[in-house]
């Protein structure tokens, strides 16, 4: 048993990290397909305020998301380091553009916690941990949770 609880101990969670604004995000790597640089973005009329527009990435149309906008954040033009990760969520295909993206990382799980009430500004819905580093705070978002059932229905319409 006590190996147990020390194999438990020693389990690492890998995460794509990411900027945006002055917050560092992480999501699980096993959900990124893909981060490409950004593109032309055709806009979709009546999609939600959240919504970017869609690309076309290999044949395959994507609607894309602001996730600045999504948290409510200020908008901020697009520059060299802005980037499109792509991500697969509930069978959907979506593309999140951040402000950049920091690295591959590899933290112990013991070292996530859960997410107080509001951090940064953000509804502790998206979140669903944060990671404990040496010398900073990870934000792990739950990214079942971005986008509601009517949201998600209105995405798909929209493509």
């Amino acid at each position: 048993m006590e190996e147990n609880v020390r194999r438990q101990d020693d389990a690492l969670i890998q995460l794509v990290t990411f900027s945006i604004g002055d917050e560092e995000f992480g999501v699980d790597i096993l959900k990124v397909q893909e981060i490409i640089r950004t593109m032309e973005i055709t806009r979709v009329p009546r999609a939600p305020e959240f919504v970017e527009g869609v690309i076309n990435l290999r044949g395959k149309v994507i609607p894309i998301i602001d996730l600045r906008r999504r948290f409510k954040l200020a908008d901020r033009a697009h520059d060299k380091h802005t980037r499109i990760i792509v991500i697969e969520i509930s069978s959907m295909v979506v593309g999140f553009v951040v402000d950049s993206v920091s690295e591959v990382l590899r933290i112990p799980a013991n070292t996530v916690e859960p997410p107080p009430p509001v951090v940064s500004g953000l509804d502790s819905e998206y979140i669903s941990g944060v990671g404990k580093l040496e010398d900073r705070l990870l934000i792990l978002l739950d990214l079942n949770k971005l986008l509601s059932n009517e949201e998600h229905a209105a995405l798909g319409s929209a493509v």
